[in-house]
C-alpha cells in the first residue's frame, strides 16, 4: 500500500495545510511536470510546490488582497495554474477560474460578474485577447503565468515580490492560516450552464478536504504512480480530482500539451491514472475499430473472437461470478495476442481509467471492460463535489457506482437524486434564491433522475429538466437514447426532439473522417457535402433502424436530419464541457425542427 500523508484535523482544514502535509511526506519527490518543449519537462518537487504557493500567497497579501477577496484565473491547465491556484487559496482568497474555451468576451463577462481583485492569465496572446474584450476595465493587477507583456507582471516577478514579503515577515503564512476557518470559501466554480445561465458556486476549504478524504479508500494510487491531465481547470473533475486529490494522495501530475500530442504522451508518461470525458473514449474506440476494419479477414476474426471472450469475462465479473475455465484460458491468449497491444497504445500502465464530465454510454463501457481496461464511471457536480464512483473491484457498466465514504444518497418521490454530506457547496455567489432552490433541509437536489438497485449502485436515467413528454403523455429521457449512438463511428453528435410532439425526431452531426474510412465519401470531402451524400444518409438510416430495435415503440426515432455543421461553443449550443444546450439548439434550428414536424409552426 502506498504511503499517505496525514489527514488534516477537521477543525484545521485548509487547502494549504493539506499541501503542507503532502510536502512534509514526500519532500523532494516530483510533484508537477510541465512540458517545456522538444519532449523536455520542468519539474517541481513537493517542497517547491509548497514554497511556490507560499510565495504566491505572500505576494497577493502584499498587493492588498485579503481573506475572502476573489482572484481570477484565465488559463489552460498547466503547472503554473496549480501553483497560482494554491497560492490564492493559501492567501485566504477565493480562486475563480474561467473556461478558456469560451470566447474572450464571455470570459471577461464571467470575471466581471465576480469582481476579482487580481487576475492570473496564461500568456501574452491570451492577455491581449482578454484586454481587447474589456479586461482592462476591471483595473486590477494582471499576472502572466508564462511569457512577458508590458501591461502585466510576470509570474517570476510576482513570486519574487512574495519572497521579499516572506523575508520581511516569516510568520505571515501561519497568521493567514489562523485567520481562515474551514467554512470559509476557497473556490468559486463557474457552472457550465447546460440548462440556463451560468451560476457561480462557492466551495469551502472544509468541503474540498472532506471530498479529498473520499479518495484514499477508493483509489489505489500513490507516489509511484502518475496522472496525465488535460481537462479544463474550471471544471470540478479536473480541479478536485486531478489537482487537489492528487495532493492528498501524493500522485505526480504530468501536463499534456494538447489532444494532438496525447497519443505520444500516453506512451511516454505511461500514466497509472487517466481521466477523460466520454468523447475522448469514443474517439479512442472509433480509432481502434476503424483500424481493425482495415486489417485482413483473419486478424478481424481474431479481434472479434477475443472481444466476445472478453465480454463474457466482463459479464461474469459484473455478476459476481467466476468466468468458466475455458473463458479464462482463452482470455489469457487473446489478452497477450490482441488486447495488451491496444492497452500499450495508452501506455500499458493504466490501473484506473475513468470517464468524467458527462455520462458514458453503457456499450462503450462494456467494450473497454472486454479489452481489459474497465472504465470507472463516477458522478460529481459543482454543487455537490465528486460523490459516487464505481468500485474498482466490481464496476457495473452503465451505472455511476456507489456513494463514496461520507456521502448519503436518496431519491425524492419523483425519482430525483438527492445528496447530503460535508462536501456539498456553500451556495451560489450572490444568489440566495437559487441556492435555496437546490439546497433544502441539508439535501442537495441534483436535477438528475436516478434509480438505486438492490446492491446500492446508482443509475442515472436522465435530467429532470430535459425530460421529453410526448403529446400522448409518454415520458422519454433523451440522454439514455442518445448514449446508444456513442458506439457508431459515423455519429459525432446527436440530439433528440419531441417534447409535446407526436413522435421522437433527432438531429445528427457526423464525423467526416469516419465517413471516409467507411467508404461513404471520398477523402477531402467537405463536411457540408458529406452530410448530404446519399451513402451517408443511407448509413444513418441503417444506424437509426438498428438503435430503434432496442427501444420501446414510443421512444423510437421516426424522422431525422443530418446537419451540415457541428454543434459548437461559438454558436451557444455547447457548454465549455461539451454538454448540449438543448434550448439553444432548438432556437438555432427552428427551420429544421419545423421540417421534422410539418404543420407545426413552433416548438416551444
Amino acid at each position: 500500500m502506498a504511503r499517505t500523508a496525514p489527514a488534516v484535523p477537521k477543525e484545521r482544514r485548509t487547502v494549504y495545510r493539506m499541501l503542507r502535509a503532502a510536502a512534509e511526506t514526500w519532500n523532494g519527490k516530483p510533484a508537477l511536470h510541465q512540458p517545456s518543449g522538444k519532449g523536455a519537462y520542468r519539474t517541481w518537487s513537493w517542497t517547491e510546490y509548497l514554497h511556490t504557493a507560499e510565495r504566491a500567497a505572500a505576494a497577493l497579501r502584499a498587493a492588498g488582497i485579503r481573506k475572502g477577496d476573489v482572484v481570477g484565473l484565465a488559463s489552460e491547465t498547466r503547472a503554473e495554474f496549480y501553483l497560482a491556484d494554491l497560492g490564492i487559496m493559501t492567501a485566504g482568497a477565493v480562486a475563480a477560474a474561467v473556461y478558456t474555451s469560451l470566447p474572450p468576451g464571455e470570459q471577461v463577462r464571467a470575471l466581471k460578474a465576480c469582481q476579482p481583485r487580481a487576475v492570473f492569465v496564461e500568456n501574452p496572446r491570451a492577455l491581449r485577447a482578454l484586454e481587447q474584450a474589456g479586461l482592462a476595465e476591471l483595473g486590477v493587477p494582471r499576472i502572466l503565468l508564462a511569457g512577458e507583456e508590458e501591461s502585466a507582471v510576470t509570474f517570476q516577478e510576482f513570486l519574487a515580490a512574495g519572497e521579499r514579503a516572506l523575508a520581511a515577515d516569516p510568520d505571515l503564512i501561519e497568521r493567514i492560516q489562523d485567520e481562515i476557518s474551514p467554512a470559509d470559501p476557497a473556490i468559486l466554480y463557474l457552472t457550465s450552464g447546460a440548462t440556463g445561465e451560468p451560476k457561480m458556486g462557492l466551495v469551502s476549504h472544509n468541503a474540498i478536504l472532506a471530498n479529498c478524504e473520499c479518495g484514499p479508500p477508493a483509489l489505489p494510487l500513490g507516489e509511484n504512480d502518475s496522472a496525465l491531465v488535460f481537462l479544463p481547470s474550471a471544471h470540478i473533475t479536473q480541479r478536485l480530482v486531478l489537482e487537489l486529490l492528487m495532493i492528498r494522495m501524493g500522485v505526480p501530475v504530468w501536463f499534456s500539451e494538447g489532444l494532438s500530442k496525447m497519443p505520444a504522451e500516453l506512451r511516454s508518461v505511461r500514466p497509472a491514472f487517466f481521466v477523460a470525458p466520454p468523447r475522448v473514449w469514443e474517439r479512442i474506440y472509433s480509432s481502434i475499430t476503424t483500424e481493425i476494419r482495415k486489417k485482413p479477414a483473419p486478424v478481424r476474426k481474431l479481434f472479434y473472437m477475443g472481444l466476445g471472450v472478453g465480454s463474457e469475462a466482463a459479464r461474469a465479473r459484473a455478476q459476481g461470478r467466476q468466468p468458466s475455465p475455458w473463458v479464462k484460458a482463452s482470455l489469457r491468449f487473446f489478452d497477450r495476442a490482441v488486447f495488451s497491444r491496444i492497452r500499450g497504445r495508452l501506455g500499458g500502465r493504466i490501473r484506473v481509467a475513468a470517464s468524467g464530465a458527462a455520462p458514458l454510454g453503457r456499450d462503450l463501457a462494456e467494450f473497454f471492460s472486454a479489452i481489459g481496461l474497465p472504465l470507472i464511471e463516477g458522478y460529481g457536480l459543482t454543487e455537490g463535489g465528486v460523490v459516487i464512483l464505481n468500485p474498482l473491484s466490481n464496476p457495473r457498466p452503465g451505472s455511476i457506482g456507489k456513494p463514496l465514504k461520507g456521502v448519503e444518497v436518496r431519491l425524492s418521490e419523483d425519482g430525483e437524486l438527492l445528496l447530503r454530506g460535508e462536501m456539498l457547496f456553500s451556495g451560489y455567489y450572490n444568489d440566495p434564491a437559487a441556492t435555496a432552490a437546490v439546497l433544502r433541509d441539508g439535501w442537495l437536489h441534483t436535477g438528475d433522475m436516478a434509480e438505486i438497485d438492490a446492491d446500492g449502485y446508482v443509475w442515472i436515467t436522465g435530467r429532470k429538466k430535459e425530460l421529453i413528454v410526448s403529446s400522448n403523455g409518454k415520458k422519454i429521457f433523451p440522454a439514455r437514447i442518445e448514449g446508444l449512438f456513442k458506439l457508431e463511428p459515423l455519429v459525432n453528435q446527436v440530439m433528440l426532439l419531441g417534447d409535446r410532439m407526436p413522435h421522437v425526431a433527432a438531429v445528427f452531426t457526423i464525423n467526416p473522417d469516419a465517413a471516409v474510412s467507411l467508404g461513404l465519401v471520398p477523402a477531402g470531402t467537405p463536411l457540408a457535402e458529406a452530410a448530404r451524400a446519399p451513402a451517408v444518409q443511407e448509413e444513418m438510416r441503417r444506424i437509426v433502424a438498428r438503435i430503434n430495435r432496442q427501444l420501446a415503440q414510443f421512444e423510437q426515432i421516426r424522422r431525422f436530419r443530418i446537419l451540415d455543421r457541428e454543434f459548437s461553443i461559438e454558436s451557444g449550443e455547447m457548454t465549455p464541457t461539451m454538454k448540449l444546450r438543448r434550448g439553444k439548439v432548438i432556437s438555432n434550428l427552428r427551420e429544421v425542427v419545423n421540417e421534422l414536424y410539418p404543420g407545426r409552426e413552433e416548438m416551444e
